[in-house]
């Protein structure tokens, strides 16, 4: 997908003040805000599954009450993977590396069939620890630092995620995606297999957002190569949108971009020869890290829930 600077995106290849950049970008903001909130309102009515607002307000690091969903009694079977993340484990497509690793048991029995059905009756064992579905689903905003890594546990020790939010829920959760352990900012952390599953796929193109620190200014024929795209080793690699972040220091870059390949960002910068001397995600699909410092958390919010269940292609 070519992209030319003439079309949506030129307003960020042109010289421009900063603060007639920053102006457009409210307005556009505004105007994003104004059709999803009128979208979500006529969605409201079909929302599914009931919501029960704990009333315990929690102080720690700034978080707001937890909005818990209570998950629907399961009578029928379901795909072995699909278990694995309703019960909080890990995201559907790597419960079903583990399954095909030989991680897994069900009722004694080793299973390396992602799709084999179980139901809530079964015994399910992963890595010889019986898990059990999740009665309550928790969403947890985080504001990642760097040196922590995406995981639920790491055999070498080091810092996940996890360690941060501590015992902000008795549900097992996991994160959603992965930023590598020198990239900080938004994280989801969930229980919610389904929604884990949606936000992750490709095929609904969530959008992310990053700041860029660059070791040097980012030139023009290499912006223009970006919004063009660049070949990488595993195949092209595109940007949305492309702007200096600071229309003075041309090594703070802003990038939005919706593939989930590994550490594509960084890539596509060391690709044209810059090394990233930081990276910051401030935006996935459309949770930011307003009023979170670095290293705290909080609950999403009702609607922050039911925005995210709608979040998909084009929106």
């Amino acid at each position: 997908m070519n992209k030319k600077a003439s079309n949506n995106f030129g307003k960020f290849a042109k010289k421009k003040s900063n603060a007639a950049v920053k102006e457009q970008f409210k307005q556009e903001k505004r105007k994003v805000k104004k059709e999803r909130e009128e979208y979500f309102d006529k969605k409201k009515a079909e929302a599914r599954g009931k919501v029960t607002i704990q009333s315990r307000q929690s102080t720690a690091g700034g978080q707001h009450s937890p909005v818990s969903h209570s998950r629907p009694e399961t009578t029928g079977t379901m795909p072995l993977n699909k278990f694995i993340a309703h019960a909080g484990v890990a995201a559907r497509r790597d419960a079903a590396e583990m399954v095909r690793k030989g991680l897994v048991k069900v009722n004694n029995e080793l299973v390396t069939e992602p799709g084999f059905k179980v139901s809530a009756k079964d015994e399910v064992r992963v890595n010889g620890k019986k898990i059990f579905l999740a009665k309550n689903l928790v969403y947890i905003l985080l504001n990642k630092p760097k040196d922590y890594i995406t995981t639920t546990d790491d055999p070498q020790g080091r810092k996940t995620v996890l360690d941060i939010i501590g015992r902000a829920t008795p549900e097992r959760v996991y994160p959603v995606g992965r930023l590598d352990r020198n990239t900080s900012g938004v994280l989801l952390l969930t229980n919610d297999g389904e929604l884990a599953q949606k936000l992750t796929h490709p095929s609904n193109e969530v959008k992310k957002v990053y700041h860029v620190t660059l070791n040097k200014p980012l030139d023009k024929k290499d912006f223009e190569q970006i919004l063009k795209g660049v070949a990488l080793e595993d195949g092209a690699a595109n940007v949305d949108v492309l702007a200096y972040a600071d229309a003075k220091d041309r090594t703070q870059v802003g990038v939005e971009i919706h593939s989930g390949r590994n550490r594509i960002v960084r890539r596509i910068f060391e690709s044209l020869g810059y090394d990233v001397r930081n990276l910051d995600r401030v935006i996935f699909a459309g949770l930011t890290k307003k009023n979170i410092e670095r290293g705290k958390w909080r609950f999403l919010s009702e609607k922050e829930v039911r925005d995210l269940k709608h979040f998909g292609k084009g929106k």
